[in-house]
């Protein structure tokens, strides 16, 4: 598979990295990057609880079923039910590596790197044939806090690299949650820990997406433009991108009226568009 480099500013996906205090110098990808897009960043302990697995699992797939991007590392527990969680929703997903581009790690989430590229991307500020460090691993998470405007942590214990990508989001100005958990548990503290500093506890994603997008504003219809399918969801980006006319969303799409009229029709139905008459059409 090709792999892409670009310069941060680029791409309208990874320009915030020139914002970050140690920017990356090039960006080298797999797939295809988000463009215009809002994005979460959700992390935790690789050794997660069943509930934390749960609770990841769950926060990406509500967040991708409204079109958010879900940003994670690929390791092996709560990165990896992110990713799976947002997959699952047929959502769009981003790893960033903490290795060389060419060096999927680890190796049990080859499949999944594979899945990921149907629709998202994998990142990595590390050159073909970068020989693996562990210290990278740490810098690769001010990418991670960089590209979302949010951070969840579900779960970390006291000395967690989780909590280092926590540190990054606060030092970028990123809004920053928390699942609180049991006192008991050591996967519980970090996150307890967050909470007492001041990060939003997490009880569901709207949580985030009322922090992102307060009531009243004009982008919380931003974060609901996932349909059942590829063509449902280009007729909701359509809309939401202020078309209206069904002639005129038919034409941009390049479809014939039967495939607009079919389209649209399942999404009245399933209450995700209203109808003003004469063809004109709103985000319900």
């Amino acid at each position: 598979m090709k792999i892409n480099h670009i310069l941060p500013q680029e791409s309208n996906f990874t320009e915030v990295l020139n914002t970050i205090a140690l920017k990356p110098k090039t960006l080298y990808f797999y797939g295809k990057l988000p463009e215009n897009v809002v994005s979460v960043a959700i992390v935790g302990a690789r050794k997660c609880t069943a509930y934390g697995a749960e609770i990841a699992y769950r926060a990406a797939y509500e967040l991708a079923q409204r079109g958010v991007v879900i940003i994670s590392g690929l390791a092996v527990g709560i990165d990896g039910e992110a990713h799976k969680g947002a997959l699952a929703a047929r959502g769009t997903t981003v790893a960033v590596l903490g290795t060389a581009i060419d060096q999927i790690y680890p190796m049990r989430h080859q499949r999944l790197a594979e899945q990921i590229l149907a629709k998202g991307a994998i990142i990595s500020e590390y050159a073909p044939g970068t020989p693996m460090y562990p210290a990278r691993f740490l810098e690769r998470n001010r990418l991670i806090a960089g590209l979302a405007q949010a951070v969840l942590v579900v779960e970390a214990n006291e000395r967690s690299g989780s909590l280092n990508t926590a540190t990054h989001a606060l030092e970028q100005g990123k809004d920053l949650f928390a699942v609180p958990g049991d006192i008991n548990r050591p996967m519980s503290r970090g996150c307890n820990r967050l909470l007492q500093q001041g990060a939003y506890p997490y009880t569901g994603v709207e949580d985030i997406l009322q922090v992102l997008f307060p009531v009243g504003t004009d982008k919380l219809t931003q974060v609901n433009l996932i349909g059942d399918n590829d063509d449902e969801s280009a007729v909701l980006a359509a809309i939401a991108g202020g078309k209206r006319d069904g002639e005129e969303i038919a034409a941009t799409l390049k479809w014939l009226p039967a495939q607009f009229n079919q389209v649209i029709t399942m999404l009245e139905i399933k209450g995700r568009v209203r109808g003003l008459g004469m063809n004109q059409w709103v985000l319900a």
